[in-house]
């Protein structure tokens, strides 16, 4: 049976297969568990090489899954490159990508690391079509992922949770929320044509923006507030003024128009806090 839609061949099934790598959501779980390696201060090539490669097969299931789910079982999408087995198969050969890395990881490190690690592809996996129905875990699926990535990439370093990376974890965890919320407002009438209860099916699109902007404001002042009790190098408070600006922008867009500004504001905010601690380590801080 084939294994791509697009037609038989190994060309057709490699880009099939390549096609569920989505850059744009794929780069920053990656980015948080290489930025818990800097602020671990300590790099272990091979210990984070594996933890990369298990986040990166946790996030490529989420997109197979989703992808089959829409298409093959919900029938939302219009097209999908992968056939009901070449989705099986990709699921197949991602989770066992991911669970090598996890016994590598608890051979190499413990049994913490992989605590840190599987909820990652739990989220992923699981994310449709059960945890995107719920306002609550629809939200916070991704967001989740991102902070255990971080919280990850930290610990298989130096084997140990400090309150700085758990600070960043519940940053990105708040900031990141508030954009799931304005990025599900972009498809809230044909959500609420199927039920699917997003925040902003749940409580209304204005409410949904109330809240997104919350929470991005919520984490920007934890930032802040940090910044200035010497927790976070004083340098990430201009990683809140960028973001802060670009959200501003972003509150008088279209939800679509919105969403792309505040992706990329994350990107942009992710890049000013690795810079403030890369040139002012954590060791150095009081």
């Amino acid at each position: 049976m084939a294994l791509a839609r697009g037609g038989p061949g190994v060309g057709a099934t490699a880009q099939a297969f390549w096609s569920q790598v989505h850059p744009v959501f794929m780069l920053p779980p990656l980015a948080a568990s290489l930025f818990g390696v800097i602020l671990a201060g300590s790099l272990e090539p091979t210990l984070a090489a594996v933890h990369v490669v298990a986040i990166f097969a946790a996030v490529y299931t989420a997109h197979v899954k989703d992808g089959y789910v829409d298409f093959h079982v919900r029938g939302e999408d219009d097209d999908h490159p992968l056939t009901e087995r070449g989705c099986r198969v990709g699921l197949a050969l991602s989770t066992a990508t991911f669970a090598l890395c996890c016994l590598l990881l608890w051979v190499a490190v413990g049994w913490i690391a992989v605590a840190l690690t599987l909820p990652t592809w739990a989220i992923a996996y699981h994310h449709a079509p059960q945890l995107d129905t719920n306002p609550l875990t629809a939200t916070t699926g991704y967001p989740l992922g991102i902070a255990l990535s971080l919280l990850g990439g930290f610990y298989v370093q130096i084997e140990t949770i400090a309150a700085v990376p758990l600070g960043f974890a519940v940053v990105f965890l708040v900031l990141l929320s508030g954009i799931k919320v304005v990025d599900d407002a972009q498809d809230y009438d044909y959500d609420r044509s199927i039920e699917k209860r997003t925040v902003a099916v749940t409580v209304g699109p204005q409410r949904a923006y109330t809240v997104a902007y919350g929470l991005m404001m919520t984490a920007l002042l934890v930032v802040l507030g940090f910044a200035v009790a010497r927790v976070f190098p004083p340098a990430t408070v201009l990683a809140a003024l960028a973001f802060a600006v670009i959200a501003a922008i972003a509150r008088r867009a279209t939800p679509d128009i919105a969403t792309m500004l505040l992706v990329r504001g994350s990107y942009v905010f992710l890049a000013v806090l690795i810079a403030a601690v890369w040139f002012e380590p954590l060791s150095t801080i009081g």
